[in-house]
Formats: structure tokens, C-alpha cells, sequence
């Protein structure tokens, strides 16, 4: 009896594998991790398949809309995500100058920004921000949920914001997203 098991030394499977009485377990877990078929497949820039993906901003409340887009963007809602490689899909959003904000934020809310020079901050509300261009409140949104670093610029660069309900890449043919 060894472990509460019954061993037979002269079963040709352990015979090779039994040194002065003792099972040598390492050349089981050997073997067993190298026979293993089904390893983790790290996505890479060969192996991703991207798509296009159109999100109409109509009202949509702002957070809730970037958020999904940047969880696109990301490549978060693919099986074969991977944290350090760029495997999301381009978003195209189309009207966003029909997107909502709850509350009193289209006066309230702030983005402060600064030139670089002393006394530099600026402030500017929704509210103005739509008045140049209101696919800039998306895209603010949508950068503040991307990662700060390398990857996050790479990935911003696959946002295409459009303020009317039209958009110049009919080509790419895509796929309408609804949330």
C-alpha cells in the first residue's frame, strides 16, 4: 500500500517510472503539461480581427453612451481580449449633437484645461462646447475611459465623431450597435 493506493511494480505503466520503491510524481506533471491542448491565446496584431461598428448617440445620456463606446473601442466585449494589444473594433457615432446630460450639467459641469503659461487655466461648459462642436463633449468622454498611456492614444484614434446623422464610411459596412 502506498498512499492508500495499491501500486503493482509489475504494471508496465509505472515499472519505468518507480525508482527504489517511490513513484516519481515529476514525470507525471511533466508529461501532463506538456500533453495539455488547450493553452491561453494571447491575441497580437496578427491575429486581430477587427470590425466597424456605428452607436447612434440620440438620446443618450453621455457616461452611459462613452462607456460602452471606450468598452468597444477596447475590445473588452471579444473573447480573445488582451489588456496590451489594440483588439477592438472602430466605433463611428453619429449624432451626437442630440446627446443628453442629466441634471443641470449643461451648465454646471467644467473642463479645465491649461495652456502652459502662468494664470493659463481655462474653463469651459457643455454648453460651450456644443456651440463649437458637440462631438467634442463625446470624445472628451470617451478619452477620459481609454487608458493614459501609448495604447489609450492608438486607441482613441479609432473613434470617428460625427454630429449629424451621417458618416463617410458606408464602405467599411457597419454593424448598428443599439444600448
Amino acid at each position: 500500500m502506498f498512499c492508500g493506493f495499491e501500486i503493482r511494480i509489475n504494471t508496465p505503466i509505472f515499472v519505468s517510472h518507480f525508482e527504489n520503491g517511490v513513484l516519481n510524481f515529476n514525470y507525471f506533471n511533466k508529461n501532463l503539461v506538456e500533453s495539455i491542448s488547450y493553452k491561453t491565446q494571447s491575441a497580437n496584431k496578427a491575429t486581430v480581427e477587427r470590425g466597424w461598428v456605428v452607436v447612434d448617440a440620440d438620446s443618450q445620456i453621455l457616461g452611459r453612451l462613452a462607456s460602452q463606446v471606450a468598452r468597444i473601442i477596447r475590445g473588452k466585449h471579444k473573447a480573445s481580449y488582451t489588456p496590451h494589444v489594440d483588439c477592438g473594433d472602430r466605433v463611428i457615432v453619429i449624432n451626437a449633437d442630440k446627446i443628453r446630460l442629466t441634471g443641470k450639467k449643461w451648465d454646471d459641469k467644467q473642463y479645465i484645461r491649461h495652456t502652459g503659461y502662468p494664470g493659463g487655466q481655462r474653463v469651459t461648459t457643455p454648453k460651450q462646447m456644443k456651440a463649437k462642436s458637440a462631438s467634442l463633449i463625446v470624445e472628451n468622454a470617451v478619452r477620459g475611459m481609454l487608458p493614459k498611456n501609448r495604447l489609450g492614444r492608438k486607441l482613441f484614434k479609432n473613434l470617428y465623431v460625427y454630429n449629424d446623422g451621417e458618416h463617410p464610411h458606408e464602405a467599411q459596412n457597419p454593424q448598428e450597435v443599439k444600448f
